[in-house]
C-alpha cells in the first residue's frame, strides 16, 4: 500500500481516528488514504483486538525456518573458528562432519555467513586493478598521442652517419622537430624532447617502436631509461608490436618525404644537414597541404598542449599498504636483507613499491605503472637474483 504522510504509523493512527468519527465510509477512507479495502479491514481488526499497539508493523520473518542451522552446530562453528583463526569457511565445514551427521551440516556459504555475522571474517584486500596501456591509433584531438622515431641513418658528404630524430603530433601531423644526431642514445633524445616539451607542452602518450633508446623487447614492459623519464613526467610510453612499422604508418610516411628532401642528396656535414632538416620541418608544417587534413597544413590544425613541462620531477607518494624500496646499483631490489630481485638498469637509484598479493606473490610498481610479479617462495640462492615476471606464477 502507498502512504502519503511522513510515516506509516502516523497514517495508520489518522486512518483509525477518521474511521472512529463514523463520518466517512470505508470506500471514502480507502480512496483518501490510497489503500485497498483488505488493508483497511485488517487495520480495523488489529485496532479492535489490541488497540494502537496492533498498528505496529509486525516482523515478517518466520519464527521457525525449516532450513535454519541448528544452534548447537552454529556454536561449534564459532568454537572451531576461534581455535583456527586463519582457516576459512571451507575448512571449518569439513571439521563439522566429525561431530554431526551430514544432514545437519550447513553449506559453505551458510558457514561463511555465520562467521561474518559474528565478526570473524577478515575482509580480503582488494588489489589494484592494472589496466594495460595501448597506443591511441585514432586520436580525437591534438596532444593525445605523439609519435617519435629515428629515421634510418644515412651518410653525409664527410662519410659520417646522420641519425635524424623526429617527433610529431599524431592528430595534426605537426612535426615538432627533425634533429640530426651522430648517435642514437638517451642523452641526445632527452635533450631534444626537453626542448620540444618546453615549447609545446607534454602529451598524454608517446608512441614509438621498440628500438633503442625508446624501447626494448627484452626489458620489463619494454621500458627503457627514457620510458621511465616519460612516466615521471606523467606521459604513458606506448609501443608498436615488434616488426609492425605499419602501426605507426603516418610517421613512417613522413620519413619517406624527409628522406627524399634531405638525404637525396645529403649535405656535407651535420651543421649543413641540420639546416636542410629545418627547412623541411618549416615546409612540412606551414606550406605543404596534407590530404588527411582536408588539404590544410599541420600548422593550421595544431593546438598547443595545456599540460606544461614540469622543470622539476614531481614527487610521488606510494600507497601506505605498499613496501617501498630503492633499486640498488646492481639494478636489483634487496629482499629480506640477503636476497635479490632483479629489475632493470633504467631504475637504478629510484624507488619502487611492492604490493603483497598473498601466498608469497608480490606486485611491483614504479609510481603508478605496473612492472611485474615475483614470488618470494622461489628465492633459494642468496647469490643469484630472480627476475620479475609478467605472469602471475
Amino acid at each position: 500500500m502507498v502512504w502519503k504522510a511522513k510515516t506509516k504509523m502516523e497514517q495508520k493512527v489518522e486512518f483509525i481516528h477518521e474511521w472512529l468519527t463514523q463520518n466517512y465510509t470505508i470506500t471514502e477512507l480507502c480512496r483518501s488514504f490510497n489503500i485497498s479495502r483488505p488493508t483497511a479491514y485488517k487495520l480495523i481488526s488489529r485496532y479492535e483486538k489490541m488497540g494502537l499497539s496492533g498498528l505496529i508493523e509486525l516482523e515478517r520473518a518466520p519464527i521457525n525456518h525449516p532450513n535454519r542451522t541448528d544452534q548447537e552446530v552454529a556454536d561449534s562453528i564459532l568454537k572451531l573458528k576461534n581455535k583456527h583463526m586463519l582457516w576459512g569457511a571451507k575448512k571449518i565445514r569439513i571439521l563439522l562432519f566429525k561431530q554431526y551427521p551430514e544432514e545437519l551440516i550447513p553449506s559453505v556459504v551458510t558457514v561463511h555467513n555465520i562467521l561474518s555475522k559474528n565478526g570473524l571474517v577478515k575482509p580480503q584486500k582488494r588489489s589494484r586493478r592494472v589496466k594495460p596501456v595501448y597506443p591511441i591509433f585514432d586520436p580525437k584531438k591534438c596532444n593525445e598521442v605523439w609519435s617519435a622515431d629515428y629515421k634510418g641513418k644515412f651518410l653525409m658528404g664527410n662519410k659520417i652517419y646522420c641519425h635524424p630524430l623526429t617527433i610529431a603530433d599524431s592528430k595534426s601531423r605537426f612535426l615538432f622537430t627533425a634533429k640530426g644526431h651522430y648517435k642514437e642514445n638517451f642523452i641526445s633524445v632527452k635533450q631534444e624532447f626537453t626542448k620540444v616539451f618546453r615549447k609545446y607542452g607534454i602529451p598524454k602518450q608517446i608512441h614509438t617502436d621498440n628500438g633503442s633508446p625508446f624501447g626494448s623487447v627484452a626489458a620489463i614492459q619494454r621500458y627503457t631509461r627514457l620510458s621511465y623519464w616519460f612516466i615521471e613526467l606523467g606521459i604513458d610510453p606506448v609501443y608498436s608490436d615488434p616488426a609492425r612499422p605499419d602501426q605507426n604508418g603516418q610517421h613512417e610516411r613522413m620519413h619517406r618525404d624527409l628522406k627524399a628532401a634531405c638525404a637525396k642528396p645529403s649535405s656535407f656535414d651535420l651543421k649543413a644537414q641540420q639546416r636542410s632538416l629545418n627547412r623541411f620541418v618549416k615546409e612540412y608544417n606551414h606550406i605543404r597541404p596534407h590530404e588527411a587534413l582536408g588539404m590544410k597544413t599541420p600548422a593550421d590544425c595544431h593546438d598547443f598542449s595545456n599540460r606544461p613541462y614540469p622543470e622539476k620531477i614531481p614527487k610521488y607518494d606510494y600507497p601506505s599498504a605498499m613496501k617501498v624500496m630503492k633499486v640498488c646499483q646492481n639494478a636489483s631490489l634487496r629482499w629480506k636483507s640477503y636476497y635479490w630481485v632483479y629489475l632493470t638498469a633504467g631504475l637504478k637509484g629510484k624507488y619502487v613499491g611492492a604490493e603483497d598479493q598473498g601466498n608469497g606473490i608480490w606486485r611491483v610498481f614504479y609510481r603508478n605503472v605496473f612492472l611485474g610479479y615475483f614470488n618470494e617462495n622461489k628465492i633459494r640462492d642468496k647469490q643469484v637474483s630472480i627476475r620479475l615476471s609478467q605472469n602471475l606464477v
